[in-house]
């Protein structure tokens, strides 16, 4: 397909998504058992990021591992907005557009990734037991994990809350996390697509750290928060190229990882990677960060929201990427893999 057709596409995404949404949400309101199912995926490798050069690997600082394009015929699978990668790199968890969970495993072949098992996915509960989405708190965006306790920022509603899988599972109940008075003047849609949990030993660790996504401060930066308890540190990060905040990570090198995404018309979408030292993360700082890799519509990407990191057995970094279908059948949910070159 040309560059100026897919964008032209893209355009028509837009509205489409609206109502495709809202087809998609009203499907999942007729599954009443909240325990978890099983649902098939569909797994289509991607052997090359690189449209025009399939022999090309290296991008940046990134080395392309391989990918899949994931379809379903289940109505709950698609929108998946934030990932968690299990230490084996092989088992992960994530979140939805439409308050779902999906776990699953992806299957590996000579060290690319060629299938998903094991899948499934239960709607999100709140603390009494009924659908988040049954109150409006659908639109999950953000997933931090850390031994077994996962905390979700809820974009719309601007809450984060506690589940603890490691007892429960997907039928885990949520807990309100405190957040500041100051979350009520977040931009409506445009707020926590970023959450990360520093592990033990790094700087910050025991916080959660929240980016928004496009909701700025007077001089057009990112808001952003350092939350421990009822301690809050508020800092911003710098926008630049007109890209926004969709999701993001910790590496073990103790830096923070943005995922970040753009939309226009004319250019369609973009994708690109930034690193921040969790160290740099100080109330009232302005924080930049070093540039992995940029990538536009020549790329084998899409609509990209959720990104994970493990370390393999030989001590690679591994970054897992995907894609936010919108529910729209012009779109697709993507799974990339890169390594971390040199790290």
């Amino acid at each position: 397909m040309s560059l100026l057709r897919r964008r032209w596409l893209w355009s028509g995404a837009l509205i489409a998504a609206l109502l495709i949404i809202a087809v998609a949400f009203a499907a999942e309101g007729l599954r009443t058992s909240k325990v978890p199912a099983r649902i098939s995926v569909d797994a289509t490798p991607i052997t090359a990021f690189d449209n025009r050069d399939p022999t090309r690997v290296r991008f940046g600082a990134l080395e392309f591992r391989g990918g899949l394009v994931l379809t379903s015929s289940d109505p709950a699978f698609g929108g998946i907005s934030g990932l968690y990668m299990e230490p084996d790199g092989a088992h992960f968890l994530a979140v939805t557009d439409n308050g779902s969970w999906l776990k699953a495993r992806i299957v590996y072949e000579n060290g690319r990734p060629a299938g998903i098992a094991d899948a499934e996915m239960a709607p999100a509960l709140d603390r009494d037991g009924a659908p988040l989405a049954s109150r409006g708190a659908f639109d999950l965006e953000s997933l931090a994990g850390r031994n077994g306790q996962f905390y979700v920022g809820i974009e719309r509603v601007d809450r984060i809350v506690h589940f603890d899988v490691a007892r429960s599972g997907l039928e885990a109940k949520a807990e309100p996390v405190w957040v500041p008075p100051d979350f009520k003047t977040l931009k409506f849609n445009k707020s926590l697509e970023c959450l990360a949990a520093p592990p033990p030993g790094a700087p910050l660790a025991g916080s959660l750290i929240a980016v928004t996504e496009r909701s700025l401060d007077d001089a057009g930066n990112h808001r952003a928060f350092i939350l421990k308890g009822t301690h809050v540190e508020r800092f911003t990060v710098k926008r630049s190229d007109d890209f926004d905040v969709s999701d993001c990570a910790v590496l073990p090198t103790n830096d923070l990882l943005l995922l970040e995404r753009s939309f226009s018309l004319a250019r369609g979408v973009g994708m690109r990677l930034r690193r921040i030292p969790l160290a740099s993360l100080k109330d009232g700082a302005l924080v930049d960060g070093t540039i992995l890799v940029t990538a536009d519509m020549a790329y084998q990407i899409d609509n990209m929201e959720g990104i994970g990191v493990h370390r393999t057995a030989d001590g690679e970094t591994v970054l897992t990427l995907v894609s936010d279908d919108n529910f729209s059948p012009i779109q697709r949910n993507l799974l990339l893999q890169f390594t971390l070159v040199g790290e």
